[in-house]
């Protein structure tokens, strides 16, 4: 691994788009993933990466830490903490392809209405029945396959929140949920030396994103910004639909 040029270049987009994420670009973190799939295995890739994210994190609660929604954080982390226990119980009997199906038509399904009903409607609060629902389904989605980002967008979008607070409410959200996970993770024995070597290497270019990231958010139109993040999430959903049902 060491010696391969080509996977460390595929890491180092990787970890740049994990900081781009953690910086306030949600769902870019996603393609981190199956970046790393095309020279290793998803599971490795998966393991290597969290590292990187929880890294990216501590940059991403500094710039985010006077941006954020505080009801949102208090339903949906305790929420996504049991998403996570429920995931790290059933990890023997989990089918990563039919969870990334689901994940992907989530996203797909609020892209669609949320096209449909373009201009209409009020935005919705943040009340705990719904939060109860998606930050389970997220921390669970999460834990499987690092794809939490569809059913948390579910359920925080149609509030209609301000850019920054939406970018410092994700941010914080699953820096919360990636400390979580180190947990099982660890436990589940996803962690080797030469993993946290490689994470190690990688940080420079995971914390440069991140940074970057924090300044397009500052500098993106709302509108653009948002329609930026429906865009991304309709794509990632894609891309999730089409690797459940057709990669091998």
């Amino acid at each position: 691994m060491s010696g391969d040029i080509a996977f460390y270049l595929l890491a180092a987009l990787a970890a740049f788009t994990v900081g781009l994420s953690k910086g306030g670009l949600p769902l870019i973190g996603m393609l981190g993933v199956p970046l790393m799939a095309l020279s290793i295995s998803p599971i490795v890739a998966a393991a290597l990466l969290l590292p990187i994210y929880v890294l990216s994190d501590m940059f991403g609660l500094y710039v985010y830490r006077h941006a954020f929604d505080r009801r949102n954080l208090a339903i949906l982390i305790p929420a996504a903490t049991l998403g996570i226990a429920i995931g790290w119980a059933t990890a023997s009997i989990t089918s990563e392809r039919l969870v990334t199906l689901i994940v992907g038509v989530i996203g797909l399904s609020y892209c669609i209405n949320a096209l449909m009903t373009r201009g209409g409607g009020q935005a919705k609060p943040a009340d705990v029945p719904r939060g109860l629902f998606w930050g389970t389904i997220t921390g669970f989605t999460s834990f499987v396959s690092h794809s939490g980002g569809p059913p948390y967008q579910m359920y925080v979008l149609p509030q209609r929140l301000d850019k920054m607070t939406f970018a410092g409410t994700s941010t914080i959200f699953f820096a919360a949920v990636n400390a979580v996970k180190l947990v099982p993770y660890w436990a589940l024995g996803q962690f080797t030396a030469g993993n946290l070597k490689v994470a190690a290497l990688l940080a420079p270019v995971a914390v440069a994103g991140t940074f970057l990231g924090f300044r397009l958010v500052k500098i993106i139109p709302e509108k653009a910004f948002f329609r930026f993040v429906e865009v991304a999430l309709a794509a990632v959903s894609v891309k999730l639909v089409y690797d459940a049902l057709f990669k091998a």
